[in-house]
């Protein structure tokens, strides 16, 4: 199948061919066509496998369609997403493929000023990306009119639930017209995506291109036991000696996060870390030099990793097992895309054992464990399992907050 058999005119078929990709992923073969038809949509697709083309493509096509005319503040689209990085990726996205096409677009989130924002939905645009809770402060000013609404998609439904997003998305639902286009991608269908749904969607048409619970066969798993204490030793060794040029770390909380990138950079290696306690600036800035190959290493957490968009990146490691199994499976998605082949990279402490089990469990599949020489784990270290408590606590330290503070979740 090519792209010339989705619908898709000439403006948008000429951008696709620029940008290098000539056959749609699965999950853009099922959803364009199916957004172009105007019909709402469920959709299940993991990270990597093409989905903001496959509701940015059709969009674009549907808005081609018609030229009303716009009011000042008035949109036609609204793309919701859980993280600033997110949101970037996402409008860039729309101003890459929308590059021969007379329609705006412009991105929202928290972190930064709200008078540029402000200034640019009076000046008139038809496309807006945005994170819940800083549009929910320009709508409190009525800085934006979603009378003229005609498609809503909710990118990374999972995330903003999990992010406790709810409570802005459902008043942001009572200012939007009824009769609407509604989007909704998640990675899971979970119970509470399909209880949002069914109040969102209308007659969705449901699109699942992968298992919740399945990993890329593309990305080459290993798990390296190691003491607690001697990961960061592991990890310098593993870098250096495997000569990695772009490693993507993981931990669990901002804390550590700080502390890794600079054991790092102390040891040589060049590192940077991005989570929710850093200013948009600096967050982009650490981006676009790992893009770049100007540091080796970027230290994230789960939340702030969830806008990193990058085609090869070759290398993922979990410093730390994340707490809940499908995280797991969002943290390797990072590596192994479009095809490529990734590498995903477990250091894994005795207090970690249960988690370990816990993903291949929800994995269904077996992890290979290698022993580093020299790094046996000392048989007299009992483990420590993580409480149910603490969980709960390292997972908010390393995502927004949760606490119904609308300006703390607007800078995620």
């Amino acid at each position: 199948m090519s792209f010339t058999t989705l619908g898709l005119n000439e403006a948008l078929l000429k951008a696709i061919k620029e940008t290098g990709y000539t056959a749609p992923t699965p999950i853009q073969a099922k959803a364009i066509p199916t957004v172009i038809e105007s019909k709402d949509v469920l959709a299940a697709a993991q990270t990597g496998t093409g989905k903001t083309a496959g509701f940015t493509l059709p969009i674009l096509q549907r808005l081609s369609q018609t030229q009303p005319h716009m009011k000042p503040k008035q949109i036609r689209v609204l793309v919701l997403t859980p993280t600033r990085e997110l949101a970037a990726q996402v409008e860039e996205s729309i101003k890459t493929y929308g590059k021969y096409l007379p329609h705006s677009s412009t991105v929202i989130f928290g972190g930064v000023g709200i008078n540029p924002q402000l200034a640019a939905l009076r000046k008139g645009v038809e496309i807006v990306v945005a994170t819940p809770g800083r549009l929910l402060d320009i709508a409190g000013q009525k800085g934006i009119d979603f009378s003229a609404l005609e498609t809503l998609v909710l990118d990374e439904a999972d995330r903003m639930l999990d992010m406790g997003f709810i409570h802005d998305i459902k008043k942001l639902m009572k200012m939007m017209p009824k009769q609407k286009q509604t989007l909704l991608f998640s990675a899971t269908f979970s119970k509470e995506i399909k209880q949002l749904a069914s109040s969102l969607l209308h007659n969705p048409v449901l699109i699942e291109v992968a298992r919740e619970n399945t990993t890329a066969t593309q990305i080459s798993q290993v798990v390296h036991p190691v003491d607690k204490s001697r990961k960061r030793a592991l990890l310098t060794q593993l870098i250096k000696e495997k000569q990695w040029s772009q490693v993507l770390v993981f931990t669990r909380t901002k804390h550590g996060a700080n502390r890794l990138t600079k054991q790092l950079s102390e040891a040589g290696i060049g590192a940077a870390a991005i989570h929710g306690d850093k200013s948009q600036g600096a967050r982009t800035k650490a981006l676009a030099a790992f893009k770049s190959n100007t540091i080796q290493v970027l230290v994230a957490t789960d939340i702030a990793a969830r806008g990193i968009d990058i085609d090869q990146l070759p290398h993922v490691v979990n410093y730390e097992l994340p707490n809940v199994p499908e995280d797991y499976v969002h943290r390797i998605g990072r590596t192994g895309r479009a095809g490529q082949s990734g590498e995903a990279v477990s250091l894994v402490c005795i207090d970690e054992h249960k988690l370990l089990a816990d993903i291949e469990r929800f994995t269904k599949s077996k992890i290979e464990k290698v022993q580093i020489e020299g790094y046996t784990p000392d048989p007299s270290i009992k483990a420590e399992p993580i409480q149910k408590k603490q969980q709960n606590r390292n997972r908010s330290r390393g995502a927004s907050p949760r606490n119904g503070n609308r300006n703390s979740r607007s800078r995620a």
